[in-house]
């Protein structure tokens, strides 16, 4: 096929690369184009930023899609097979076309071929001007409010609202139904007859987005950056990591693990309630086969090539169509569905990514059967986490009473892990993300509430430091080698052992 030069604009000598797209690595809101390294006698004025025409970008993916489909006819492949030719097809046609704009007396940079390509193999898979935003390391967080409206925040506070990512707000909804339709092994929709959606994207992102039901179509893109992670670099040993444990608590969660303690994560949204499990998950033996369950997938134990070869992953799925009698639409699987389904896989361990509403009953009820499970929980405070619990357990039934729910928990749980987020963008300052506390939970007291010990409490700048020896868990700790009686000293200093000091905007005023 020869490509010609597709323009709207009479005026306009070539398409190339000149129309709306977010920086593809933004350092100041706008992608800087590659420069030729030369011996020059004084430094040339750097061009003009270019970007891509999404009208080109539409032509070159058609163009792509049909020699996909010629491809396949009367071929059997696989999926990696199928991605192969799919990278070595985008090349072709993305290279065809800039030969043809240069032929044509417009320069076009390496730089621009490339986002060129990027651009043509995001819309293949429907996600348009999105991917660029995926792409960009920088990005933590993307809040879209319409088509024109992207706020972006980045690593370490700093925030930028950058171009467009659709034409119109209804384009943006077709995007996010192209998302969802991609969405993995279970069905997901976003449709007039389910406004809302919730999913993982290819690159491991979470995405919610809502329609009709809002003003305008909102979407929030959650970027996990850390999607293999250890104890060792959340506390210390990878420097783009935040410091969120020290050594003692390092040591202290690793023999939890290997004792097979029952964890619950807690935190508010973004505090790392993710990072601080897939690094508690990382302490399990490769060939244990345990069972994760999550309502869309993101930790990375799902992912294929993992370390974990025996994990048996599971995800929720929504239901679609009428409701039954019992009120739930038809082919729902909800997390709650899938607890007692886990218990007969023959494992000790089970995982739930996030408890958010009647879930929690059958995963207590597993955990005082199991080892070493571990789930995460929204809660305000260390102090909120049980009666976070409660709140979600009534949502249960009716048959569900708050003692009830309070012994539950007493028995189900061995430690609680509350995670701190301290936000100080609004004062010029970064997100500093933490462990504060580390709760052992003792059981049910004389007063009918679940009693805890703080084996580790906040320190002089909020990170957590020994407070008090373990009790209840303090054999099970001993059987893996880990004698608590160590942080005694630590307890008498009321320090940590914190590697970097934290260093806040508050405390410098």
């Amino acid at each position: 096929m020869r490509f010609e030069p597709v323009s709207t604009d009479p005026r306009r000598q070539a398409p190339a690369v000149t129309s709306i797209a977010p920086p593809l690595t933004p350092t100041n809101g706008r992608h800087q184009a590659a420069v030729a390294t030369a011996p020059v006698v004084a430094p040339a004025p750097e061009p003009p930023s270019r970007r891509v025409d999404f009208q080109v970008v539409r032509e070159l993916r058609r163009e792509l899609s049909e020699r996909l489909t010629l491809w396949q006819r009367g071929r059997e492949f696989d999926a990696d097979a199928e991605d192969v030719e799919r990278a070595r097809l985008a090349v072709a046609v993305v290279s065809e076309y800039a030969d043809a704009i240069r032929r044509s007396g417009t320069p076009m940079a390496a730089g621009e071929e490339r986002l060129l390509l990027d651009q043509v193999t995001a819309e293949l898979a429907g996600l348009g001007r999105l991917q660029t935003l995926l792409v960009d390391g920088t990005i933590e967080e993307v809040h879209i409010l319409g088509c024109d409206q992207v706020r972006i925040t980045r690593h370490g506070g700093g925030v930028d609202w950058v171009d467009p990512i659709a034409d119109s707000d209804d384009e943006l909804v077709e995007i996010l139904q192209a998302a969802a339709r991609r969405a993995g092994a279970t069905e997901r929709s976003l449709s007039t007859s389910k406004p809302t959606l919730d999913l993982q994207l290819p690159d491991g992102s979470r995405l919610a987005a809502v329609f009709l039901v809002s003003h305008r179509p909102y979407a929030v893109i959650r970027k996990h950056n850390t999607l293999d992670v250890t104890l060792d670099e959340i506390a210390g040993a990878r420097g783009d990591l935040d410091e969120m444990i020290d050594p003692l608590l390092r040591d202290f969660l690793r023999a939890a693990m290997r004792a097979g303690l029952n964890i619950m994560v807690a935190g508010l949204a973004g505090a790392g309630k993710t990072t601080v499990i897939r690094a508690l998950m990382s302490e399990i033996p490769p060939d244990e086969p345990y069972v994760l369950l999550e309502e869309s997938r993101e930790l990375l134990p799902a992912r294929r090539g993992h370390r974990h070869r025996a994990v048996m992953s599971f995800e929720a799925r929504e239901g679609h169509g009428e409701r039954g009698l019992d009120g739930r639409p038809a082919g729902e699987v909800s997390i709650a569905d899938l607890i007692p389904v886990s218990l007969r896989m023959g494992v000790l361990r089970i995982i739930v990514g996030e408890v958010r509403s009647r879930e929690i009953v059958p995963m207590l009820q597993a955990m005082t059967t199991s080892r070493g499970s571990m789930c995460t929980i929204h809660a305000r405070t260390p102090g909120g986490v049980g009666e976070r619990i409660i709140e979600l357990a009534l949502a249960h039934g009716r048959e569900m009473t708050v003692d009830q729910a309070r012994r539950m928990a007493g028995n189900a749980l061995d430690l609680i892990v509350y995670v701190t987020v301290e936000d100080e963008t609004a004062i010029g300052g970064r997100k500093h993300r933490f462990v504060s506390h580390v709760e052992e939970v003792i059981g049910v007291g004389d007063s009918n509430r679940i009693t805890t010990t703080t084996v580790f409490g906040p320190g002089p700048d909020g990170r957590a430091v020994p407070r008090h020896l373990p009790e209840r868990i303090r054999a099970q700790l001993l059987r893996v080698g880990y004698d608590a009686r160590l942080l005694g000293r630590w307890i008498e200093a009321g320090t940590g052992a914190w590697r970097r000091p934290r260093h806040t905007r508050l405390g410098q005023r």
